[in-house]
């Protein structure tokens, strides 16, 4: 889906970014980020039919772009403002670029992250330097204590995406992208708050307007589409997703401005998407992103045909809970079609088990897992119920494998493939924002 700025109505001014921001912001930097490599895609050129390369931010520094805008933001304050310190809230990439900005800078960080917030994130914003304050059970409580903090101490609150120094910063990547591609015709970025597709959309369009800026996000957690269509930010009342760097409720207003003039369309993409996208990213191009970074790489799996090449997409960041990650390839398997979940009756005798296993290996079918039930008040007395974890080879082997089953006689019980996997996001507490 795609909503474009024609029509829309006039915003109050906002503080706006141009290009001399992002130039500035580019020296700021020189020395402190990484220039990341741009690799190519040849599984995703094949698939849209023109030259497709992964801008790799994930392997920047804190493992994604947000320490551009946090380094430029807090290089931007005075020296009573660096003394008085810096409070920022986050649920894992922001903290850690603030972490490690304000430690280079020499500046002293305090981040609220919720109680909720990967341990392996939690981790990192520590060692960087930063104080971290566990608050709330979602981002918007723990923002709420980092805004009070500044109030009552008199720190800078460095937003993590609504403000023009943090927007100015995230648009070194797209002068990066027209260096290292200057042929590019689309950029796909994930979206979130809005602040790294306004940067890059800013460097971009200044330079080179031909390009088209698309814009992705999670189809639960979409606030730019209804925004764009107001006219003014929207907020969502309950985003849900599991990629928790583009879990926002609703655009920043500096952003926002951008987004709805320089931004070509807004896409949004389903967890399933998203998961297969993370897959794909691992095994094809041999890269570890988490689901947001993922997103444009979910966008051009989700429809090849609607994107123009050669194509750039922005990996934005890498920093994925293991935890997370786990749940997430079995996800991806499953809306692949890779992995097949489902419960079976069998008469409880010696030997029943054996005999399924063999109907499986028959069916070249990898058995991940298996439980094995005798005593339920559901179950007869001679009844048993086994529940499955397959790994299979596709959609069509997974057809195969279920067939092979109901011809020696198993009846199904249960099924689980991502239509379950995805409830399961909501029942393990990644709908909360954070």
């Amino acid at each position: 889906m795609a909503v474009r700025a024609a029509d829309r109505p006039v915003l109050p001014a906002v503080p706006a970014v141009t290009l001399d921001d992002v130039l500035r912001a580019r020296k700021v930097l020189a020395g402190v980020t990484r220039v990341t490599a741009l690799e190519g895609s040849r599984h995703l050129s094949r698939l849209i039919g023109a030259p497709v390369h992964l801008k790799c931010e994930n392997l920047q520094r804190t493992g994604s772009f947000k320490v551009r805008g946090a380094y430029t933001r807090i290089a931007g304050l005075s020296r009573g403002e660096r003394a008085a310190g810096v409070v920022a809230a986050s649920a894992g990439n922001h903290a850690q670029g603030v972490a490690l900005a304000a430690a280079l800078l020499g500046v002293r960080a305090t981040v609220f992250m919720p109680v909720s917030a990967p341990l392996p994130k939690v981790a990192a914003t520590r060692a960087y330097g930063a104080e971290v304050r566990l608050r709330g059970q979602v981002l918007d409580e723990a923002l709420s204590a980092a805004r009070e903090c500044a109030r009552a101490t008199g720190a800078v609150f460095v937003h993590p995406f609504d403000h023009p120094d943090v927007v100015a910063g995230q648009g070194t990547v797209g002068l990066e992208i027209l260096q290292q591609c200057p042929e590019v015709r689309t950029i796909v970025v994930a979206m979130g708050g809005g602040g790294l597709a306004a940067g890059i959309a800013t460097a971009v369009k200044a330079l080179r307007p031909d390009v088209r800026i698309v814009g992705v996000q999670a189809a639960g957690a979409a606030a730019y589409p209804p925004s764009l269509a107001a006219g003014h930010p929207v907020a969502v009342a309950e985003p849900v997703t599991m990629a928790d760097g583009i879990r926002v409720g609703r655009p920043g207003d500096v952003p926002f401005g951008i987004v709805r003039e320089l931004v070509d369309g807004v896409r949004t993409v389903s967890e399933d998407a998203l998961a297969g996208a993370l897959l794909l990213c691992l095994e094809r191009a041999k890269m570890v992103v988490e689901p947001a970074g993922a997103g444009p790489v979910a966008a051009l799996l989700a429809d090849p045909d609607s994107f123009e090449g050669p194509l750039v997409a922005v990996l934005s960041g890498g920093n994925v809970d293991p935890l997370l990650l786990q749940r997430v390839l079995r996800h991806g398997m499953a809306a692949a079609g890779r992995y097949l979940s489902l419960r079976l009756r069998l008469t409880d005798r010696p030997g029943a088990l054996a005999a399924l296993l063999e109907v499986l290996s028959a069916a070249d079918a990898n058995v991940l897992d298996v439980g094995h039930v005798r005593t339920d008040p559901r179950l007869g007395l001679a009844e048993a119920e086994v529940e499955l974890h397959l790994e299979t080879k596709g959609p069509a082997h997974c057809d195969e494998v279920t067939a092979a089953l109901r011809e020696a006689g198993y009846r199904e019980v249960g099924q689980r493939g991502a239509e379950h996997q995805e409830a399961g996001y909501r029942e393990a507490g990644y709908g909360a924002a954070g």
